[in-house]
């Protein structure tokens, strides 16, 4: 058997340091690991734990979004596969080979998801989508058996690299945020089913990507209504984009986000997010 890897992990960061060693130390011995850099203000000490742990940074000068940078990332890999991890992610004992068996045991497959389990060891499945009828949402919590699913999460997302390059990517044009839905639904379409794997366990301490703020939050937010506009009428289901926008109305005059200014800057971001889709495409 040939001892080259199979597998090449991309991680995107933003200001990611406090949580990327944990991320970091759960590779296994000589997998390639490619660090995209978004822009952070500590690229210095990304720099050298980078070089500390022998791990390729890519900087790029300005953030132009997750997706952008998981492509930029995947340009470095050479790898039959790519598997894209959050940095305040970390991969269980024998996750990764796993995932590559259950290619091997799956060929038509495109991508797979791993279990993924929050901080408090907690089953987190993505069960739905915005971008998908209900009719195919599935059961919350872990499915018992491998499956075939709807939608894949991107906090762990591995994929066939010829796949990826066949479908061009991430989009470009979103920059946060149902990112992971839209490549789930073009790979599932134009290259082959989207897969859970339930012997490959990812632990994901969801929210800890970035420092927490509330201009973070507020930031986020406004790409979150960004992303839901254009991607609900990218996938032709516009329509489905106006409940979120009289939600998120309503959601600013309500007691609790007028008691909280942190609700309020999250509630009025999201809000101007989806209102600036709207303007610049016509309602």
């Amino acid at each position: 058997m040939s001892s080259s890897p199979r597998t090449t992990v991309i991680s995107v960061c933003y200001n990611s340091l406090a949580v990327l060693p944990t991320m970091l130390d759960s590779m296994p011995r000589g997998t390639p690991v490619v660090l995209v850099d978004n822009a952070s203000a500590d690229h210095a000490a990304l720099a050298q734990l980078a070089a500390e742990r022998r791990v390729h940074l890519v900087r790029s000068e300005v953030n132009r979004g997750f997706g952008v940078g998981c492509n930029r990332g995947a340009q470095e890999a050479t790898t039959e596969f790519l598997l894209f991890l959050n940095p305040d992610a970390a991969l269980q004992p024998g996750a990764l080979e796993a995932l590559e068996a259950a290619m091997d045991r799956y060929p038509q497959a495109s991508a797979l998801n791993p279990r993924l389990m929050d901080g408090d060891g907690k089953p987190y499945f993505k069960h739905r989508s915005v971008l998908l009828a209900r009719s195919a949402w599935m059961k919350r919590g872990w499915p018992d058996r491998d499956c075939v699913v709807p939608v894949l999460s991107g906090a762990a997302l591995f994929v066939r690299r010829d796949a990826f390059a066949a479908v061009g990517g991430f989009d470009p044009a979103i920059f946060l945020y149902h990112e992971d839905d839209d490549l789930s639904l073009r790979l599932a379409r134009e290259c082959g089913p989207l897969m859970f794997i339930r012997d490959a366990e990812v632990r994901h301490l969801e929210g800890h990507s970035t420092v927490r703020s509330p201009q973070s939050a507020a930031f986020k937010a406004f790409h979150m209504g960004q992303s839901r506009v254009y991607a609900a009428r990218k996938h032709k289901i516009g329509g489905r984009a106006m409940f979120p926008l009289l939600a998120a109305t309503l959601q600013l005059l309500s007691p609790v986000t007028l008691l909280s200014s942190r609700q309020r800057a999250k509630r009025w971001a999201f809000l101007k997010g989806m209102l600036s889709v709207v303007r610049q495409n016509g309602s």
